[in-house]
This record gives C-alpha cells, sequence and structure tokens, in this order.
C-alpha cells in the first residue's frame, strides 16, 4: 500500500525517482505510514533531519530520498544538514531545499540542495543565487529523474564536477583523481545523471557559450572530436589515463594541454579542420567545458550520443530549413537488414547528413566479419583494433557525398573513426554532377578529399563522365524541403522534362534524387530511400512511381510513424526499396508482388521524445540493450534478440520466399512468414492489381492496410461505384473581402458542416450579383455536403432546408442523389463503410486532401429500399428532435 501510495504521486508529477537504487526507495518506504486526512488516505514520514512528521508530496519524497543518500551514501552526519534553510536577499528571505555546513565552521554553508525547481535552468538559477549569497562552494540539483553537481568557481560560472565529496573528503581531491576508461564507463554522465549530449551544450550556452564570442558549432565539434581522440587512445591502452579532463590546473595550462590533444586529434584524423586550426574559447570559458563534457562516454555500440549533439548543432545552423534532418539510427538500421550489404559490395549515401547509412553498414558487415573470424563482438563504435578485412570495406567499399560542408565534416569524422584515418565522404553537390570537375581543381578540396575521389572515379560506368556508377547499394535520406530551380541543372534530369519536352521551372530536390540515386545504382543494384509519403500517392506524382517502375522492381513500402522525424517535422513519410532490372541479379518481370509494411509503434511521442521498451525488471524503468542503452520502442526489427521480430525480419522471409538475389532463399521459414503477417501491418501485393486497381497507381502502405483490404475485397464485387447513384460536384472558391456581405445568401464553409447537419446561422453571406455567377454551385435540399480538405476531412453534413447555398471548392463536395435515398446515401458516409473510405483515399499529411475523382470511385453498398427507407424516417425524426432541443 506504501509503495502504491508513492507510485500514485509520481504518476500525476514531473518529479521522478529513477535516478535512486531501490535499497534508498526500499529503506524510505519502510519508514512510510499513512493518516487520514479530510476523507482521503495520505503518505507521510518522520523526517530523519526536522524530527517531525511530514506530509509526502512528489518533492518531499525526492528530498527524503536525498537526505538519506547524504548520510549513507556520504556519510554526513544528520546535525551538518538543514532542511528549509532561510537564506536572506536584502529584505527578501527565500528557504533552501537542503543545505549541508561545514563539520569544522557549522555557521557555514558548504554544500546547496534543489528539489522543488523541476526544470533545470530553473534550478540552476536558483542555486546561484543561493550560492552567491552564502558563499557554498558547491551544489546540486535533481528532480528525481536527472541529476547534475556544480562548483561554483565564481559568481557567474557554475562548474560541472563528476560528483560530491564525502564527508571528511576534499573537492581537491575529487577533482586530481586519475581517470581511466574504466572509470568513464563506470560513471558515464549520461547514464547516471540521465542527461543526454545535448542537454549539456544548452548548459554550457546558458553558462559560457552563448557570450563567449565564438561559433558554438565549430568550437563544441573541436571539444566532441578532441574527446573521441582521447577515448580512442585509452581503448586501445586500458592503464592510460585520459587527457580529456580537468585535474585542477589552472585554466591556461588546461587550455595548453586541450590545444595539445587536439593537434594530435588533427593529425590521425586529417581533413576535418584546417591544419592549423585552434581553440577559441578562452581558458576559463574551456575549463567550464571540459568539467561539462568530461564524465561523458561518447564511444558505444551505436552513435545516439553523438547524433544527439549534433543533430542539436545543426538544427541551429539552420540545417532543418533545407529539409535535412538526422535519420533515427533503428530506421537506419531497419533499411541496412533489410538490403543486407556484403562485404564485396560497394554502397554510397548520396545524401550523407552524419553518414548514418554508411557507418551503420560498416557496423552490420563488421559482424558478419568478426563472425567469419570467430571474434566475439564488442562495442562497434570503439576504438579496438578490428580485423584487415573491415578496414578494408571501410577504405574501399563505402562512400557517401553531401553538399552541407558542416554535415560533411561530422560525417567524416565518424567515418575516420570507423576506417582508422580513411574516408570516402565527400564534400559535393549530388544532383549538380556537371560542376564536379570544376570543384576538384580547388586545391583545398583536393587536399582533403583527393584519395576519396580517386576511389570514387574506379566506379564511374563510364570513363570521364560523372553521371553514371556502378554501385551496388544506395541508400539516402535526401532534403524533402525546397525546389530545384535552376535550368541548368533540370535539364539533366527526365523527371524535371514536361509532356511536351520541356523543362520545368522548379522540381523538388526529393524527385531529382530519385532519378539521381539511380544513376548510382548497376544494374541488379539495390536501393533505399526515405520519401515524403506525397510522392507514393498523390495524383500529380503518378509519373514519378511510374518512372521508378519502369526502371526497378519495387521491393518493398515501409510507412514510418509521423512522430518518427519530430521534432523537426511531423511530415509522414516512407522507405522505398527498389532493385534495378538486370537480366541476371533482377531479371524484368510484368507481374511480381511487394511487400508493404507500415510501422505501429511511433518510437516517439508527439513532442519528438524518444519512447522506450518498459523494462520487466523491477529495479529498472526501460529494457536496456547489452551495451547498456535504452531499447526504443518499435516494431520495425528485433533489437538484438531481446524484443519482438518486426517489419525488417519480415521482409527477410519475404525476400528468401521471392529468391531475390541477396539473400539465401534456401532457409525462409514460412511458419515464421505467416506469423509475422498475422501480427504485423504487413500485406503482399502484386503489381498488376495495383495497375489494374489503382487509378493513381498509389503506393504508400497504409494505402494497403490490412483493414483496408478486408474492406476493399468484400465490397468491390458487390457494391455499386458512388458515380453510379449520385451527383458529385464541387463548390465554387470565393475570394475573401467585397464578395462577401452581412445581408445576401449563406455561403457555406467546412466548418459549417457539424452534428451531422449544416449550420449557415454564422455562415458569411454572398450578394445577388455574385450569387448569379455562381448559381451553378448551388446546394438544394437533400444534398449530402463532404468535407474534403484539412483537419476536418471526413465530416458529413445534410442539408435540411429549402434554400440556395453555395460551398468551397476547396473544403467540400455535395453529393446529389440520383438512384439512392438521400438520407441513406448521408448515413452511409457517417458509417465505418464511408469513413473508412474516405481514411484509406486522403493523401497528403499537413492538409490533407480527398479528391473528387476518388470520391467518385467509393464503393456504396445498396441496399432494400425498405430498408433506405427507415433509415430516412429516424434520419427525419433526429432532425426534428434536434430542432425542438434549439427551440
Amino acid at each position: 500500500n506504501f509503495l502504491y501510495s508513492i507510485e500514485n504521486l509520481f504518476a500525476n508529477s514531473a518529479h521522478k525517482k529513477s535516478i535512486f537504487s531501490q535499497d534508498e526507495i526500499d529503506f524510505i518506504e519502510e519508514k512510510i505510514y499513512t493518516k487520514i486526512v479530510k476523507d482521503k488516505e495520505t503518505p507521510y514520514i518522520k523526517c530523519a533531519i526536522r524530527k517531525k512528521e511530514i506530509k509526502l508530496t512528489p518533492e518531499e519524497v525526492v528530498r527524503q530520498l536525498f537526505i538519506y543518500r547524504l548520510m549513507k551514501k556520504y556519510g554526513y552526519n544528520p546535525a551538518q544538514i538543514k532542511l528549509e534553510h532561510p537564506i536572506h536577499f536584502g529584505r527578501e528571505v527565500k528557504k533552501a531545499d537542503i543545505v549541508i555546513f561545514e563539520e569544522n565552521n557549522p555557521l557555514d554553508p558548504y554544500i546547496i540542495v534543489e528539489v522543488k525547481k523541476f526544470k533545470l535552468s530553473e534550478g540552476k538559477e536558483q542555486l546561484k543565487s543561493y550560492c552567491n549569497a552564502t558563499g557554498a562552494t558547491i551544489s546540486v540539483w535533481t528532480n528525481g529523474e536527472k541529476i547534475s553537481f556544480y562548483q561554483r568557481k565564481d559568481p557567474n560560472y557554475f562548474q560541472d564536477i563528476s560528483e560530491l565529496p564525502r564527508r571528511g573528503q576534499k573537492l581537491s581531491d575529487i577533482l586530481r583523481e586519475r581517470w581511466t576508461i574504466a572509470e568513464l564507463i563506470a560513471k558515464d554522465k549520461l547514464a547516471n545523471e540521465h542527461k543526454t549530449l545535448s542537454n549539456l551544450i544548452v548548459e554550457m550556452e546558458d553558462e559560457v557559450l552563448a557570450n563567449a564570442g565564438v561559433d558554438v558549432f565549430e568550437e563544441v565539434f573541436k571539444l566532441i572530436y578532441t574527446k573521441l581522440f582521447d577515448e580512442m587512445l585509452s581503448e586501445r591502452n586500458k592503464s592510460r589515463n585520459l587527457e580529456f579532463r580537468n585535474y585542477g590546473d589552472s585554466d591556461a595550462s588546461l587550455k595548453e594541454n586541450i590545444q595539445n590533444l587536439f593537434d594530435r586529434a588533427q593529425k590521425k584524423w586529417a581533413g576535418v579542420f584546417p591544419a592549423d586550426d585552434k581553440i577559441k574559447l578562452t581558458p576559463s570559458h574551456l575549463a567550464i567545458c571540459i568539467s561539462s563534457l568530461q564524465n561523458v562516454r561518447l564511444f558505444k555500440s551505436n552513435l545516439d550520443v553523438i547524433d544527439d549533439a549534433f543533430e542539436y548543432l545543426m538544427s541551429k545552423s539552420q540545417k532543418g530549413e533545407k529539409g535535412q534532418f538526422f535519420t533515427p539510427r533503428y530506421v537506419i538500421d531497419m533499411c541496412v537488414k533489410m538490403l543486407n550489404p556484403k562485404k564485396f559490395e560497394t554502397m554510397i549515401d548520396t545524401a550523407a547528413g552524419s553518414c548514418g547509412f554508411p557507418v551503420h553498414s560498416i557496423f552490420y558487415v563488421w559482424k558478419n566479419i568478426l563472425a567469419e573470424h570467430g571474434i566475439k563482438q564488442s562495442h562497434l563504435f570503439t576504438a579496438e583494433q578490428k580485423p584487415v578485412a573491415c578496414e578494408d570495406y571501410v577504405n574501399d567499399k563505402v562512400f557517401a557525398i553531401d553538399f552541407d560542408e558542416k554535415a560533411v565534416r561530422v560525417a567524416r569524422t565518424l567515418n575516420l573513426i570507423a576506417g582508422d584515418g580513411k574516408t570516402n565522404v565527400l564534400h559535393l553537390n549530388t544532383l549538380d554532377y556537371d560542376r564536379w570537375d570544376e570543384v576538384i581543381k580547388d586545391e583545398d578540396w583536393d587536399e582533403i578529399y583527393h584519395d576519396g575521389w580517386i576511389k570514387l572515379k574506379k566506379l564511374r560506368a563510364i570513363k570521364n563522365q560523372n553521371r553514371d556508377f556502378n554501385f551496388d547499394i544506395v541508400m539516402a535520406n535526401p532534403p524533402f524541403a525546397g525546389d530545384i530551380k535552376e535550368k541548368r541543372i533540370l535539364s539533366k534530369y527526365l523527371l524535371a522534362e514536361k509532356p511536351n519536352k520541356k523543362f520545368k521551372s522548379k522540381v523538388g530536390r526529393d524527385i531529382l534524387f530519385i532519378e539521381r540515386n539511380l544513376q548510382f545504382l548497376k544494374p541488379g543494384g539495390r536501393m533505399a530511400i526515405i520519401l515524403p509519403q506525397g510522392r507514393l500517392n498523390n495524383s500529380s506524382d503518378k509519373y514519378i512511381r511510374d518512372f521508378i517502375a519502369e526502371r526497378c522492381r519495387i521491393l518493398a513500402v515501409v510507412g514510418l510513424h509521423g512522430n518518427v522525424f519530430k521534432p523537426h517535422t511531423g511530415t509522414k513519410t516512407s522507405v522505398l526499396f527498389l532493385q534495378k532490372w538486370d537480366d541476371e541479379l533482377c531479371p524484368r518481370k510484368d507481374d511480381y508482388p511487394i511487400f508493404f509494411a507500415t510501422m505501429t509503434k511511433p518510437s516517439k511521442d508527439n513532442s519528438g521524445e524518444k519512447i522506450y521498451v518498459p523494462s520487466k525488471n523491477p529495479h529498472e524503468i526501460f529494457l536496456k540493450d547489452n551495451h547498456g542503452h535504452f531499447i526504443v520502442d518499435h516494431d520495425l526489427f528485433n533489437h538484438d534478440g531481446l524484443t519482438k521480430d518486426g517489419i525488417a525480419e519480415a521482409f527477410i522471409e519475404f525476400a528468401k520466399k521471392e529468391n531475390l538475389s541477396f539473400f539465401d532463399h534456401s532457409s525462409f521459414d514460412e511458419v515464421k512468414y505467416n506469423s509475422l503477417l498475422k501480427e504485423l501491418e504487413i500485406s503482399e501485393i502484386n503489381f498488376s492489381w495495383i495497375t489494374k486497381n489503382n487509378l493513381d497507381f498509389r503506393i504508400d502502405s497504409e494505402y494497403f492496410k490490412q483493414d483496408f483490404l478486408k474492406f476493399f475485397n468484400y465490397s468491390s464485387n458487390k457494391n455499386l461505384t458512388l458515380e453510379d447513384i449520385a451527383i458529385v460536384k464541387g463548390g465554387k472558391r470565393l475570394p475573401l473581402g467585397e464578395n462577401f456581405s452581412t445581408e445576401g445568401t449563406p455561403y457555406i464553409r467546412a466548418e459549417d458542416v457539424k452534428n451531422n447537419f449544416v449550420d449557415y446561422s454564422n455562415s458569411p453571406r454572398i450578394s445577388k450579383r455574385i450569387y448569379e455567377q455562381i448559381k451553378k454551385y448551388q446546394t438544394r435540399k437533400y444534398d449530402v455536403l463532404l468535407t474534403i480538405v484539412g483537419n476536418s476531412i471526413g465530416d458529413v453534413g445534410f442539408v435540411m432546408f429549402d434554400l440556395d447555398i453555395c460551398n468551397l471548392t476547396e473544403n467540400c463536395v455535395r453529393l446529389k442523389s440520383k438512384k439512392i435515398n438521400p438520407f441513406y446515401l448521408f448515413v452511409y458516409f457517417l458509417s465505418k463503410y464511408g469513413q473508412i473510405q474516405i481514411e484509406r483515399e486522403k493523401v497528403g499529411t499537413a492538409q490533407p486532401k480527398l479528391a473528387i475523382e476518388r470520391i467518385r470511385r467509393f464503393n456504396i453498398f445498396v441496399p432494400k429500399v425498405i430498408f433506405q427507407e427507415k433509415i430516412a424516417e429516424i434520419v427525419k425524426s433526429a432532425h426534428e428532435k434536434l430542432n425542438l432541443a434549439d427551440e
């Protein structure tokens, strides 16, 4: 009961208790008792410091837990600890949550703890004011979920420290402790304090970077780069002391040491920064930043930690405005598993960003190489020496291109580490290949990218030509915002041509990337590309889908959840998997099955925070993988045998069944495949069926969701289409302003279609002159109105009055019955049978739309006349009662 009371408190609170051990929680829970207060059972505890009953709130539970930790772990005497200690600011008095006093000077505050402020930024400001007012040296903030320790260096700056000193221990003892990589792993700040690297960068900005007069991206990038190098050296020499630490030296001495480490990193991993570049932070600012980062472990089995930092930094450099976003690693892993790269195959990412696809292809192939050599897999993104075959794969088979110079430098850093100093990441404009020959003549460019360019040239399909290449695999998440308008570039692409062979004035970047990526592929090569879902379902983009189908076998379409790319964008996206036609690897077929899957688990919440798999271990909140990382809750693949099989495993079985060239078909598991088809949102649809039953050749996975297919298969052979039984027409758009008045004929809008009927009482009015111009857009009594644009799409209204009305083209269509009772038609569209077709046929994400041509093809079940008449009686009765209620 006590545990239940605490859980209830935390369930409704921003405060948590996840930083505390189960032993600490158990100890406090044993001290809790309940009292009836105002007829409600209320938890209380007798405070060990105040020696009186205290009602428990979430903040008080966190305080009691921390008090116990101060006494048990750190050894502080209860006599040293004061709660709600008054701190004077002139005439104003505030109370600090916890204050620990000097043992030999019981009037001097030594450590101040803040537990009531949930947000770190607010808590830190509170602590600064307390420390400056009292002279306290050390401060702590925690909300029970995260924790931070600080040393007050001066009134302006608080410096991170790794731990609180124990009773009798000096702060200088902690600062002078020599750390090896083993200590860093054990005391990793992100794991122990439940923070992210971007959290720390934000803190550093608040503390020093915002006013340091430097380029934040450049200086933080240098520090991460330098720290990675330091960790690499210690991974290869476990007894070595880490150098990226503030061991209590003077600020000037610390800067000299860090600059030296940065210079050595430059020699090992050249081509990321100018050869003579220097760290531009002042010694005091650098000391604050080093203290913030020194206890963070960057080398882990995945790149989530570093991604988190660079995604934040790049977003500050306006990366998102170009429609570029870091692809979540779990989406990348799904793509890699489904394309199954081999150690002898070449791969390229043509819009590399942070190089996620290349690096995870490296990890995937390395696993197989290590297995071949009988080597137990360790953390993949580490500096441990790998077999020569691993380095050969990175050096000779993996390539990446990006036009954003900052993204290229990030990508090169990660690739340099994986390739032990070698990389084939190039700074080029993928789409503007005609100008590559000009770019490579630049001496500065050649100095950095020469070796990678020489290797890329060898993969040209035609000598001295930069359009076509012979890559086995292309994976990319191209920018899906903005258009290319340069005629010189557009003239090189078939997808930029109009039907009359002239070129369009502008074309979306992602459209050109589809064609460009196919140019990189050799015959039989395979590709995964992330696209806005509209490219796969918009009527206007059918020509793109026709272009693809003519040149490739469509292997699979995986619809990603709308939260995957949040917080940057809520645009719905899909991953399209293709294999280029080839007589040997992918013989051309007129008909073949396509694998469609829709991600049903969001993986992130609506604010863009990752959702993790809950742990069954009562001592842990979330499930961790073998390397201590929280596992994101998705249905894309099985995470190292710890979660259920997902879409990737289902596709692998599909590929085996279909004898696709890049999987061994002899191991096909039919039972497993059929089981996954039932458990996941997966459908297998033939190409010929799609072209026959789908006027626009839609290939978005959601169009083939199982519920939709069940309805289609049931209804298509038994029912009439809407255009068989009704006239479907749009309205007329009128510009705002002079067309409207306070008197005249009502003008129906989407918001007037509500409560299943049409309410024009608040509609704007149009003059007789305007009315005469748009007479043919009148609605009549017993018309059914259907909204077709925006969030209200699918709302249905019924016109029950004799009045000539007009509606908006973008917002509504009107259905005029000709062979069916109009009341029944109205109810049919309100039913699941009408709504499921609306849901299936709408396209677009930010502003969904429903095309009139699609509505005309809706299937309508036509019952006996007596049933239709019964429905009409019910609707009329309902309307009469509504009118009476209004009166």
